[in-house]
């Protein structure tokens, strides 16, 4: 492992410094530091884990619900059947397809939103714009917007600091906003964009 081969390492810098080769003593200092080891440590840890993570047992288990109750219905009500449909039924079921469309969402490792593909036709004179995604998550944007005086455009007022438009590092004060989630901004009020944001 990694801290197999630092300690190998640190054994030939300690040799080195014995003999006081210029630059040794500052890198053996650096290779030795607790914040450095606990990087590794955690590496390795990422590394074995990616080596042995679990694999789903289905990617559709929503779909599989959906062919279970069918077939429920058209079965022969036996005692094993009717006990099935009493468990589909139990509360922690009630919500089973939001639950169940979370599961197939993380076993099929779709997390993020997909972007639309950029248009072919775009003027070589075409202003430079960006595509820009940001998932909220119930937490404030973050940033705030005006119309500018002259052109009447809505541009990003101000970034909060800390806030999740600045942690993105995605949006600037003064960048011009086209289009949100879809919409089109040209003609609106800053109060109308809020609420599409």
């Amino acid at each position: 492992g990694v801290s197999h081969v630092l300690t190998l390492v640190l054994q030939e810098l300690s040799l080195l410094c014995k003999r006081d080769v210029n630059g040794v003593g500052m890198l053996y200092d650096l290779l030795r530091s607790r914040w450095l080891q606990a990087l590794l440590k955690i590496y390795e840890c990422l590394q074995h884990y990616l080596g042995k993570r679990p694999v789903p047992v289905m990617l559709q288990a929503r779909a599989l619900n959906r062919e279970v109750v069918e077939l429920l219905h058209e079965a022969p009500q036996s005692g094993e059947i009717k006990e099935l449909r009493r468990l589909l039924r139990a509360p922690h079921f009630k919500a089973s397809p939001a639950l169940l469309s979370a599961h197939d969402a993380v076993a099929q490792k779709d997390f993020e939103p997909t972007l639309p593909p950029l248009p072919d036709n775009i003027p070589e004179n075409e202003e430079a714009m960006r595509i820009v995604c940001l998932v909220k998550n119930n937490q404030p944007l973050g940033a705030t917007i005006k119309r500018h005086e002259i052109t009447g455009d809505i541009t990003v007022a101000r970034v909060i600091h800390g806030g999740l438009a600045d942690r993105s590092g995605l949006l600037y004060a003064g960048d011009k906003l086209v289009e949100v989630n879809g919409v089109p901004v040209e003609g609106l009020e800053p109060e109308q964009v809020i609420n599409i944001l």
